[in-house]
């Protein structure tokens, strides 16, 4: 999918107090996550905007993996509003039924579908409020969708980047909504729209919960939690 002229990057407010050291580092973090991929993007497989929604809804509480299994299938007969619709709840639930919670998804993915034509022209809104008032998109789909699209420079805050960020002493919120506050904060502004795929992956791959891989870890002489993990 090509991809929208990148825009203007909204400029986060900046923490009130941040050392030049800390400054320093945070930003060779992200040069080096960038000098690995420097387009990083979802794992998730779409074709624009409204199979992106889909997706991202259909992998609350499950892996991307699992999704794109299912919509391999499903994307093929059913990837406008229009078709979605037509298929019904009875006809997508055989698709998604192998991913969690997939009776209420069902419903979701439906009733968004059907928001989309009736209100939207079959065109996927991408203004955050609009979006996020589509069945089944809260502000962390809505979050996924507007950063992967580069619309919208902003950080979800799963399971990965919630761990991630703490690890690296990025963060030390409590709740992801604090989290994402912290990080919109503190990551350098080139850096804004592609941090979020590189904390999830980094998590993902390398720090991952119960044994990190802090010897492949290309930022571990820049983590303040490595001496937790690596003995002496």
């Amino acid at each position: 999918m090509a991809k929208p002229a990148k825009p203007a990057v909204r400029k986060a407010a900046r923490p009130a107090r941040i050392s030049p050291a800390e400054q320093a580092r945070i930003a060779e973090l992200f040069a080096r996550f960038e000098a690995q991929e420097s387009d990083p993007s979802t794992e998730l497989d779409y074709g624009g905007p409204f199979t992106l929604v889909v997706a991202v809804a259909l992998s609350a509480q499950a892996t991307d993996v699992s999704v794109n299994k299912a919509t391999v299938k499903l994307f093929k007969v059913a990837d406008t509003p229009a078709a979605m619709l037509a298929l019904g709840e009875a006809g997508l639930k055989p698709f998604i039924s192998s991913i969690g919670l997939y009776n209420m998804k069902a419903r979701n993915v439906i009733a968004l579908s059907r928001i989309i034509l009736e209100q939207h022209g079959g065109e996927v809104p991408l203004e955050r409020e609009k979006l996020q008032a589509l069945p089944g998109v809260g502000r962390k789909t809505a979050s996924v969708v507007l950063n992967e699209l580069r619309i919208e420079p902003a950080i979800a805050v799963d399971t990965h980047v919630f761990r991630v960020s703490h690890r690296l002493g990025l963060s030390t919120g409590k709740t992801p909504d604090q989290v994402e506050a912290e990080l919109m904060g503190k990551v350098p502004e080139p850096y804004l729209t592609r941090a979020h795929h590189w904390l999830i992956l980094h998590g993902r791959y390398v720090c991952v919960a119960r044994r990190p891989k802090c010897e492949e870890c290309p930022v571990a002489d820049l983590c303040p939690s490595r001496h937790l993990f690596v003995a002496r």
